[in-house]
C-alpha cells in the first residue's frame, strides 16, 4: 500500500508551523514586538487543528489493514512516549492525543458513515469552544471532524470554494478580534485560518510538485522532528529570552525547521520510517519491523502513521 503524499506534505507544514509556534510560545512576550503580533495574527493555534484532523484521517487509514486492539497497542505506546516527553516538555500533547484517540475515535469508529463521525465533532468543537475555553479541549472534536472528513470523500471541486469562503472568514474575524479582543473570536478564526492554510496548501501541491516534495519528508517523520524539534526549543530558549525582538525565535524555528527537512530526506532515502517511527512501531507490535530499504527502488511504502504534532 502506498503513502498519501498530500497528507504527507500537509504534515510536513504543520511541523514547522507548530516549530515556530511552540518556540515563540516559550519565550518572554515583554515587551511586545512586531514578532509577537504577527505570530498571534497569523501562526498561533492554527496548526494544532490540522495535526489533530490528520489523526483522525491516520486514524481510519490505520484501521484499513490492522485490528483495533492494535490501534488500542498503537495508542497506548503512543502515552507512553508522550510520558517520556513530560518529563523534559510539560507542553507535550502526544498524551492527549492517546487518550482521545481511544476514547472518542475507537468508540465512534464504530458508527457508520461519515456524517454521524461530523456531527459528534462539530458538535464537540462547539463544547470546547464555548464552554471548556478552547485550546487542548478542542482535540476530540477535531479529531472526529478529521474522521468525519475521510469516510465522506468530498469531491476535490469544493477545495477551492471552501478555500475562499475559509479565507474570508478568518480575514473578518480576525478584524472582529482586533476590535473585541474576544478569546472565543480568536479561536473560532484561528480554526478558519487551519482550514485556510489547509485548503490552500491542498490547491498549492498539484500545480506545484516541489512543495510536495520539500514537505513530505517532514511529514512522514512528523513524531520524530515535533519531539526533536521539543528539544531544541528546552535547550535553546534561555539564550531566546534575551533578545526582546524575539526575531531569533523565527530564525531558529526557520533554522530546525529546514535542517530536519534535510536530514528526514537523507533518512528516508535510506530507511522506511523516521527513527522515533520505527520506535514506536516495534512497540506496537512488539517485535522488530524491517526498516532499512534494500534499493533505492523499494517501493515498500507504508500507509501514513498516525499524524502527531
Amino acid at each position: 500500500m502506498t503513502r498519501i503524499r498530500e497528507l504527507d506534505a500537509l504534515r510536513g507544514f504543520a511541523v514547522g508551523g507548530i516549530m515556530l509556534v511552540n518556540t515563540w510560545q516559550h519565550t518572554l512576550k515583554e515587551p511586545r514586538a512586531e514578532v509577537d503580533w504577527a505570530v498571534e495574527a497569523l501562526f498561533q493555534s492554527r496548526f494544532y487543528p490540522i495535526f489533530s484532523m490528520l489523526f483522525g484521517i491516520s486514524f481510519m487509514l490505520f484501521l484499513r489493514g490492522n485490528s483495533r486492539w492494535a490501534l488500542l497497542s498503537r495508542l497506548f505506546w503512543l502515552f507512553c512516549l508522550g510520558l517520556v516527553q513530560h518529563t523534559f516538555y510539560e507542553g507535550e500533547v502526544l498524551t492527549d492525543y492517546a487518550f482521545w484517540g481511544a476514547a472518542v475515535l475507537l468508540p465512534v469508529s464504530f458508527l457508520p458513515g461519515g456524517l454521524p463521525a461530523l456531527a459528534l465533532g462539530v458538535a464537540g468543537v462547539v463544547v470546547g469552544l464555548g464552554w471548556l475555553g478552547g485550546g487542548a479541549w478542542l482535540i476530540p472534536g477535531l479529531l472526529l471532524v478529521g474522521m468525519g472528513l475521510w469516510r465522506l470523500r468530498l469531491p476535490q471541486w469544493l477545495l477551492a470554494p471552501a478555500f475562499g469562503v475559509a479565507a474570508l472568514a478568518t480575514v473578518l474575524l480576525m478584524g472582529w478580534w482586533v476590535q473585541t479582543n474576544e478569546w472565543i473570536v480568536y479561536s473560532v478564526a484561528a480554526l478558519a485560518g487551519a482550514a485556510a492554510y489547509s485548503l490552500g496548501l491542498l490547491l498549492a501541491l498539484r500545480p506545484w510538485p516541489w512543495l510536495t516534495a520539500a514537505l513530505e519528508p517532514l511529514g512522514r517523520t512528523a513524531l520524530t522532528n515535533y519531539v526533536s524539534g521539543t528539544v531544541v526549543i528546552v535547550l535553546v530558549v534561555p539564550l531566546l529570552n534575551r533578545d526582546p525582538t524575539r526575531w531569533s525565535v523565527v530564525a531558529l524555528a526557520l533554522a530546525t525547521v529546514i535542517a530536519q527537512a534535510l536530514l528526514s530526506r537523507w533518512w528516508l532515502a535510506r530507511f522506511r520510517y523516521g527513527p522515533l517511527e520505527w520506535i514506536w512501531r516495534c512497540l506496537t507490535w512488539f517485535r522488530r519491523v524491517p526498516n532499512r530499504l534494500e534499493s533505492g527502488r523499494d517501493q515498500n511504502r507504508p500507509l501514513p502513521d498516525p499524524g502527531v504534532p
